[in-house]
């Protein structure tokens, strides 16, 4: 009896020992296991999204903010009925997929996002299903206020918070901020439960944009181009508005455009940035350049006389002819006028180097370095042959993008400096550019005035005349430019456009305006961009508080507000002989037997062509 006794006292000693053996190795040898384990089933951590940076324009308005909205997300073992589940929501949340949340909420999971981010009435829709096992979690949202208003350059951001496109890629890394962190925590009635106290990490903001881009010139551009488009049955334009003396953008548009709050509701083509990505064959807007080097090289004056030989001139079995027949020009008058073969004898004059040096000293085969992304560099071939040359000289057998010509034209509006674009002017407090960012300085001051004053004949005298503002000194260029097609250029398919600055003689504003293929008999650069740059710079003047120069027709009103400006007259189609002398039109002929050779500025001779 006593053996039996000590055996069973023996045997419930051993099993206290293990059992304490057992409950000193659960709760001291290997706590932090069993406790991390239940942390992990009562705690999830979640990554929320920062409030990005604000996106200011100029003058301070709010072009991109950040929202908090709410996301909902589930907790599948509280879900008894996954498919009713999936079912209501669908209901409410458009873009959700029953099937594949079907799925997601029978898996053994603690937590699942279900939607993110969603507009506030769609969350209160949600709210109003009170479904068990859906809750919800406050994040960050980009908002657009302004819409579709400069969208190409914002560009838009994913339900992730990352940057798709313009700024919003560019910058990413500056104004998307630190994502936090929140523990959301089951209780024993497996209810959820999100408290302050187990924020691990707040979200850091991130920085904010200060830009160049003016809203209330951007809302004036945007508005008489996508007029343009539509009044002439165009399929897109594009145009770029900077200040001179910066190289600060203070517009750029392209129409169609999108809303970025929305943006996969809009195809990829309408989310492009033209201005900046598209390059094109700029027709007779290029004369500029043409002129550029003849001013800066002395070698060709304003009064020289040019034979235009009445419309046409052979270079290398190729007669290249004006749309218009002119005879003895002056070189003011060969740019006024746009003939193309006054322009292609003074690139002759000048020789292959001085051509090639002007063109790259305006920047153009490089990209201009503006602080947006994808930008185009543009074409441009060796000028060593001359028939190359001749065709350079007026704009075709070279391509460029927008924002390119418009830089280097705002070089001879600044008297000779070109300066590198930019969107951004400041990063939180920083400026970016301290002064202007020079690139380099392809004209003497003298010989750009002396441009100024020839662009400025081409608008009161010349091919240019519906970009005049009333009141105001306006210079420019018009260009019609045929689309280039498999084996050589389009018949029916032009490119429009006009490149000019304002006032003359102190320019505050310079802009390229370009419609892409307009329907109906008007279609030269007079016709269909010049009236766009002039109804733009006519209300941006007023804006800016530019009073008029000379005789001025309107009233002029101080510095206005952008909703009390007035309506812009509408374009005027010029009269049957105003289109045949636009100039802007090139044809180029087959032409049998040996090259001609003609007289030059001044009775000056050159090489054969």
């Amino acid at each position: 009896m006593r053996r039996r006794l000590l055996l069973v006292v023996a045997i419930g000693a051993a099993w206290t020992v293990l059992i304490g053996a057992r409950f000193y190795q659960l709760q001291v040898v290997r706590y932090d296991h069993y406790a991390g384990k239940a942390e992990r089933q009562q705690q999830r951590v979640v990554t929320l999204d920062p409030p990005r940076g604000t996106i200011y324009d100029a003058k301070g308005r709010e072009l991109a903010v950040s929202v908090q909205v709410d996301s909902a997300y589930a907790v599948p073992p509280e879900i008894d009925d996954p498919e009713e589940v999936a079912r209501a929501l669908a209901k409410v949340v458009p873009e959700l997929d029953a099937a594949k949340l079907v799925r997601q909420l029978s898996r053994d999971r603690e937590f699942i996002w279900v939607a993110r981010k969603l507009d506030p009435p769609v969350a209160a829709a949600v709210r109003k299903l009170d479904l068990p096992g859906i809750y919800f979690l406050p994040e960050s949202k980009r908002y657009y206020p302004m819409r579709e208003l400069a969208a190409q350059v914002l560009g838009y951001v994913g339900t992730d918070n990352q940057g798709l496109a313009g700024l919003e890629a560019l910058y990413d890394d500056v104004i998307a901020g630190k994502p936090g962190k929140r523990t959301v925590l089951r209780d024993a009635r497996h209810r959820t439960v999100v408290s302050p106290e187990l924020s691990l990490a707040e979200p850091e903001p991130g920085q904010d944009l200060h830009l160049t881009l003016d809203a209330a010139v951007q809302h004036i551009v945007e508005r008489e181009l996508a007029k343009a488009v539509l009044e002439r049955g165009a399929t897109r334009g594009m145009a770029v508005f900077l200040d001179p003396w910066t190289g600060g953008v203070v517009a750029m548009a392209s129409y169609p455009g999108f809303d970025p709050n929305r943006f996969n509701d809009f195809p990829a083509s309408r989310r492009r940035n033209r201005a900046i990505m598209d390059i094109y064959e700029p027709g007779s807007t290029f004369k500029i350049i043409t002129a550029a080097a003849a001013l800066e090289s002395g070698l060709v004056k304003a009064d020289d006389v040019f034979d235009c030989e009445m419309g046409g001139v052979v270079v290398f079995g190729k007669r290249i002819r004006d749309h218009k027949p002119f005879g003895r020009l002056t070189f003011a008058e060969v740019l006024a006028k746009s003939s193309n073969v006054g322009v292609i004898k003074t690139a002759l004059i000048l020789g292959d180097e001085r051509i090639e040096k002007t063109v790259r000293g305006f920047g153009f085969g490089t990209p201009t370095g503006i602080d947006l992304p994808g930008e185009e560099s543009g074409i441009v071939h060796s000028l060593k042959h001359p028939r190359q040359k001749a065709y350079v000289s007026f704009g075709q057998g070279i391509s460029v993008t927008a924002l390119q010509l418009t830089a280097a034209i705002a070089a001879v509006a600044n008297e000779g400096t070109l300066l590198k674009p930019h969107v951004v002017a400041a990063v939180g407090r920083a400026k970016k550019y301290p002064q202007p960012p020079v690139v380099g300085r392809p004209m003497a001051p003298e010989a750009a005035r002396e441009l100024r004053r020839l662009l400025e004949g081409v608008v009161t005298g010349g091919t240019g005349k519906a970009a005049g503002v009333p009141g105001y000194h306006v210079a420019g260029k018009t260009g019609t430019a045929q689309i280039p097609v498999a084996g050589g250029y389009s018949h029916s398919g032009y490119l429009p456009s006009f490149v000019g600055f304002a006032p003359a003689g102190r320019p505050v504003i310079v802009g390229l305006v370009a419609v892409a293929e307009p329907k109906g008999f008007a279609y030269h650069g007079g016709q269909v961009a010049a009236p766009v740059f002039g109804a733009v710079a006519r209300q941006v003047l007023l804006y800016l508080g530019v009073r008029p120069e000379r005789d001025p027709l309107v009233r002029w009103p101080g510095q206005i507000l952008i909703a009390s400006l007035p309506e812009p007259a509408p374009p005027t189609t010029p009269e049957p002989d105003e289109i045949l002398s636009d100039g802007d039109d090139v044809v180029i002929e087959d032409v049998p037997g040996p090259s001609s050779t003609a007289p030059a500025a001044g009775g000056r001779s050159h090489a054969p062509f």
